[in-house]
């Protein structure tokens, strides 16, 4: 079966997946429930959806898939990392010199529920790229540039025509010394990729002309399975490099075992841990997933004490509107050592900043 085709038979109702889970919910709780998908829209394939222990009523799938009513609250913001103001052409980004980020499509194969484009994905397609050559002659122009992540959405979600269009223009530019997409395909929708043999062909070919890096996002061992395991294999058979970003999600992975278990098991199948982010303070997901600084940093602490080399060369970061701030450790009991490790602003690069944090805080202030 076509792979877009077997995306229609996702779970995208409110009744569909209460009829999956054998779900006995009050009409007031269905009625809710219609209401988050209504405003964030729902869609789990059939095969991420397998992997819900539907005995856990605290299962970190079903979490990481399902709406919560804590979806409700809109305290926190729909752009927190300021990318409006880092668009130069519409789908394009540009804050850091070096890298450009390409929005190239508002669809994914799954809508997880800690997503900080919610105010985009799956609901509206306004900044996303429809003029494709702008972006490419914005990229040619600009050669402090040595990068592109494809982005969006999933960059995966695009057909594999689309794919190889951004391919073969973008490995013609000499300042690009590689390519990234940003996909989490091998975890929620693996058969795209291991099944489908035009794709690994087009990536095979171009990866020989530039490197490409493919940045998927795996949140809990539980993801790891012979399927995305497959993935990734049939990924790494044809020289592409596999990294991954995790976000520190409460109730999820936010306890060192579960944390450890992640990265040991990304090293196992061959993928190398790249970020673990500070979920960031979305309407919607604010509430639900953020881990307090002081507790968080206690978490990464205890994971990277089980920890070898390879598994634990993570960086422990948040995507602030100012650049990618690396979150170093506590002095004392009420201050943390943060340090950016990419800036917007060249005043910031490389500094590094002792802060009093509160109990409670998840977050720097916009000004710092």
């Amino acid at each position: 079966m076509d792979w877009k085709t077997e995306l229609k038979s996702n779970i995208t109702t409110a009744d569909e997946v209460i009829e999956a889970l054998n779900w006995n919910l009050p009409e007031d709780g269905k009625n809710r429930l219609k209401n988050i998908i209504e405003r964030y829209p729902m869609s789990i394939p059939r095969y991420y959806l397998s992997l819900i222990d539907k005995n856990n009523p605290d299962d970190p799938i079903k979490k990481l898939c399902i709406p919560s009513i804590m979806e409700d609250s809109m305290s926190g913001s729909l752009d927190t990392s300021d990318e409006a103001s880092n668009t130069v052409a519409n789908g394009l980004q540009h804050k850091y010199k070096q890298t450009g980020m390409y929005l190239s499509t508002n669809m994914c194969a799954m809508y997880c529920r800690h997503c900080f484009r919610k105010r985009l994905v799956g609901v509206n397609d306004d900044e996303i790229n429809k003029e494709f050559d702008e972006v490419v002659k914005y990229i040619r122009e600009h050669k402090e540039m040595t990068n592109v992540l494809i982005s969006g959405g999933d960059s995966f979600m695009n057909s594999n025509k689309k794919i190889e269009k951004i391919l073969s223009e973008l490995v013609k530019i000499d300042h690009l010394i590689f390519i990234r997409f940003g996909t989490r395909m091998p975890v929620v929708f693996p058969q795209r990729i291991y099944e489908d043999y035009e794709l690994l062909h087009i990536l095979e070919h171009y990866s020989k002309i530039k490197q490409i890096y493919i940045i998927t996002h795996f949140n809990h061992p539980n993801e790891i399975t012979r399927e995305s395991s497959k993935a990734v294999e049939a990924l790494r058979n044809i020289g592409i490099v596999v990294r991954n970003q995790t976000v520190l999600l409460k109730g999820i992975n936010d306890n060192p075992n579960t944390m450890a278990d992640l990265m040991k098991g990304l090293t196992e199948i061959g993928v190398i841990p790249y970020y673990i982010f500070q979920c960031r303070p979305v309407s919607g997901v604010k509430n639900q997933f953020q881990v307090p600084f002081k507790q968080a940093i206690k978490i990464i602490d205890e994971t990277r004490a089980k920890l070898n080399g390879i598994s634990k060369s993570f960086k422990y970061a948040m995507s602030h509107p100012t650049g990618k701030i690396e979150i170093i450790g506590s002095v004392g009991s009420d201050e943390l050592i943060f340090k950016y490790h990419q800036a917007k602003y060249d005043k910031d690069q490389g500094r590094l900043m002792k802060i009093k944090v509160t109990d409670d805080q998840a977050w720097l202030p916009d000004i710092i």
